[in-house]
């Protein structure tokens, strides 16, 4: 195990909570490495969404323990276009798809300093399972780090360049405004964006301003406050969320219905001309 990782293994899936594949998951590290501390960092990832995934992991990895990490967001499990990895990054071991669902993560520790296909079968589940490789690849390994395998004895090494990474979010400053992206909508129906507080603080915006919104040829007035309950229920606000992102929300309501704002949408962002 890396110096420092501690035995805490955390989890973040799209498999939902109806069923019983979040608890297998559970079983299988339980059985491996049962003084492991299993933390769920969510089960409601949107079905495939790895985008959504790594934003949530990302926003995340902060706060969690130097611990090991499996993301699967993995809608291409079972395929042989897509590898199983394991990622060495800021003291931490990250297990998962190498489709990007880790890579903003990665990122946010300070990049990967090693990497390894998992290709070492002695330290996975047996049968596979083509559908389910969260229960039988990726928890088994993950266990055994924990329990004291070395992260270089998972697989083969593979050049961290080689890694998927997803493309940035968009976010930039031009002709007085802030241009970005919806990032990702959370089960409140908020909208998060790609543009920071200290974006709108270089165009002189503060806490109590109006925003000008564009959302293509439509454009609206919605204050910029402290919290979303800093307006009356029904109207739109925007303020500065917990990963210090722009977010639009609705105060007792579902902004991204509302404005019909997707993942992946444009925003722009400007002072209210008075």
């Amino acid at each position: 195990m890396s110096p420092g990782v501690t035995p805490v293994i955390t989890l973040l899936t799209d498999y939902g909570l109806e069923d019983g594949f979040v608890a297998a998951c559970h079983g299988v590290i339980a059985g491996i490495a049962p003084e492991a501390r299993i933390i769920d960092v969510g089960h409601l990832v949107p079905a495939g969404d790895v985008r959504r995934g790594a934003a949530i992991l990302a926003q995340t990895i902060p706060y969690l323990p130097r611990g090991v990490h499996i993301a699967v967001v993995d809608p291409s499990v079972g395929s042989s276009t897509r590898r199983a990895v394991a990622i060495e990054a800021g003291g931490r071991v990250f297990v998962g798809p190498d489709n990007g669902v880790l890579s903003w993560a990665v990122h946010a520790v300070g990049g990967a300093t090693a990497a390894y296909e998992l290709t070492n079968e002695d330290v996975w589940l047996k049968p596979v399972s083509r559908t389910f490789h969260g229960r039988d690849i990726f928890c088994p390994v993950a266990a055994h780090v924990v329990a004291g395998r070395e992260v270089a004895g998972l697989g083969t090494a593979i050049p961290p360049r080689e890694l998927v990474t997803l493309p940035e979010p968009t976010s930039r400053l031009r002709d007085g405004a802030c241009e970005g992206e919806v990032l990702s909508v959370d089960r409140h129906g908020n909208v998060q964006l790609s543009i920071t507080a200290a974006d709108l603080g270089f165009l002189g915006v503060r806490d109590g301003d109006t925003l000008a919104v564009w959302l293509g040829r439509r454009q609206l007035a919605v204050p910029y406050r402290d919290t979303f309950a800093a307006v009356p229920p029904g109207d739109l606000v925007a303020f500065t969320d917990s990963a210090g992102l722009v977010a639009v929300a609705v105060n007792a309501g579902d902004a991204a219905q509302r404005l019909g704002l997707p993942p992946g949408a444009h925003v722009r962002l400007s002072p209210a001309r008075t």
